[in-house]
């Protein structure tokens, strides 16, 4: 089936989603998606693994929150602030850490973002441990009320859109396929004649300014922000996302971020589900237990699915293709 029918079936089932499933729970889903598939674009395209992405995430949050909150700035200025942060953020840690590759690349985004993570946690800004709590939705341009769930949501799903689309274009432009060479064969595109530090750098900024696109839109969903956006969990928890959706593909991230963000919300409701049905009482302790089952998860994913979910049904089709041909 041709990939842009595809998009446009995604489209349309996105702007129905809210008449059928909670709208909050969907922009949620929305928000670690463009978070997964911007961190895809530093992994997946470019070679690049950071241990420190939740970094730019959280960052983002607590700019917008606290602009919205204290300061009383309009709404879509607290959100460009939030992604000019982490853009900034990303240019600072990004010039540090392309400077090394493998490892110790990953390991000093780890080191800069948990200094961000003890910044966040003894700033006076940040209210520590409490977090910023009530952040306003506001008017968007004056014009929008975000108090309503359904006008927000199709605010964050243009969002959502518009960060993909650019994702996509990215990918398919004379840049994207530099970012592809260099992840298949750094020293070649040297020979070449790249200058390929500031083709990381650049793919790290734009990484970083997305993932925080997807931190303030976040923040300004759900009213609060907190430290567990910013711990190194969640950066481990959108490398999750990523390879069990499939490294490298444009959907995998979009999958994965939906199969594990729903699996933490509703693993609760099924596990109660599983105990009335069953009459087996531990299942109704299956909520407390995400942690291992998205351990499982990911086991399940590296034992036998490679290339991820998307990766393995791409597999099978071009398989299914050259078979035909």
């Amino acid at each position: 089936m041709n990939k842009k029918l595809l998009y446009l079936i995604a489209l349309v089932v996105a702007l129905a989603a809210p008449f059928f499933a909670y709208p909050v729970f969907l922009m949620k889903l929305l928000c670690f998606a463009l978070f997964a598939c911007a961190f895809n674009l530093l992994i997946g395209f470019t070679g690049l693994l950071s241990f420190g992405h939740a970094a730019f995430f959280g960052s983002a949050g607590y700019v917008t929150g606290h602009l919205l909150t204290v300061v009383g700035l309009p709404t879509e200025l607290g959100i460009v602030c939030g992604v000019l942060a982490s853009s900034l953020l990303g240019l600072v840690i990004g010039s540090l850490a392309i400077r090394r590759q493998g490892i110790y690349f990953s390991m000093i985004t780890l080191a800069l973002a948990q200094m961000v993570y003890f910044a966040a946690l003894r700033s006076p800004y940040t209210h520590g441990e409490d977090g910023l709590q009530g952040v306003p939705r506001g008017r968007l341009f004056g014009a929008l009320d975000l108090s309503s769930d359904l006008t927000m949501y199709y605010v964050v799903l243009a969002l959502f859109v518009a960060g993909f689309a650019l994702i996509v274009r990215t990918v398919h432009s004379p840049f994207g396929q530099v970012l592809k060479a260099i992840k298949e064969n750094e020293a070649r595109a040297v020979s070449l004649g790249y200058e390929v530090d500031r083709y990381k750098l650049l793919a790290f900024v734009l990484s970083a300014a997305l993932a925080g696109l997807a931190g303030a839109t976040k923040t300004l969903v759900l009213g609060f922000e907190t430290l567990t956006d910013v711990h190194w969990t969640m950066s481990g928890l959108v490398v999750l996302m990523t390879l069990v959706g499939g490294m490298g593909t444009l959907a995998g991230p979009i999958l994965g971020a939906f199969l594990i963000i729903a699996l933490e919300n509703k693993l609760g409701d099924l596990g109660a589900w599983l105990s009335e049905s069953l009459g087996i009482a531990w299942f109704g302790s299956l909520g407390e237990s995400v942690g291992m089952v998205t351990g499982l998860i990911f086991i399940v994913c590296v034992l036998l699915f490679r290339r991820g979910i998307v990766g393995e049904i791409g597999a099978l089709l071009d398989k299914g293709r050259k078979a035909n041909a």
